[in-house]
């Protein structure tokens, strides 16, 4: 079975391309190299507006079939930046302990991580993820939380994602 996951920039002037998307290439390339599972990638460059990023992840959840989204952009305090509340908006339950481990990361390299509210959450049998935007503070926040995001899809009933051990491992308790 091949995994859909979900990969959503938020992004005013990506999606008017004054510029190029690079944040979500940096997740879909991090991905690439963690993953040793089938999987597809479902790639979207939407504006900073809540309705759209609600309807985006609602969509890719509910329709596409992705057992997780990760999302980049949108988690700073500027008034345009609203993907936590989107997120929250759409899931059933909020998982803070993410968002948590990826500003204590973040921290380590910038001070300014504590302005920073990824933040994630599950919908339906789906995790959502809210990474910052720059690409090297993806792979960093990644690197962090990504070794609890497969035991996290098997116990939300999703597809088996398998890890190149060289790269990253997931970790998943031994059963007695």
């Amino acid at each position: 079975m091949t995994a859909r996951i979900g990969i959503i920039t938020t992004s005013d002037r990506a999606t008017a391309g004054v510029y190029d998307d690079l944040s979500g290439q940096a997740i879909i390339d991090t991905l690439r190299d963690y993953l040793s599972s089938p999987w597809e990638p479902v790639y979207k460059v939407i504006p900073d507006d809540r309705a759209t990023i609600e309807a985006t992840l609602k969509e890719m959840i509910d329709e596409q079939d992705c057992c997780l989204v990760v999302t980049t952009g949108g988690t700073g305090p500027a008034l345009r930046d609203v993907t936590p509340e989107a997120t929250e908006a759409v899931c059933d339950k909020m998982m803070p302990g993410f968002g948590e481990l990826m500003r204590q990361v973040s921290l380590q390299y910038v001070p300014t991580a504590i302005l920073s509210r990824q933040t994630a959450g599950i919908r339906g049998k789906a995790l959502i993820i809210n990474l910052p935007g720059k690409p090297k503070s993806i792979r960093e926040c990644l690197d962090a939380v990504f070794p609890a995001v497969p035991y996290c899809i098997d116990l939300l009933e999703g597809p088996y994602l398998e890890t190149d051990e060289s790269v990253i491992k997931a970790f998943r308790p031994k059963l007695k």
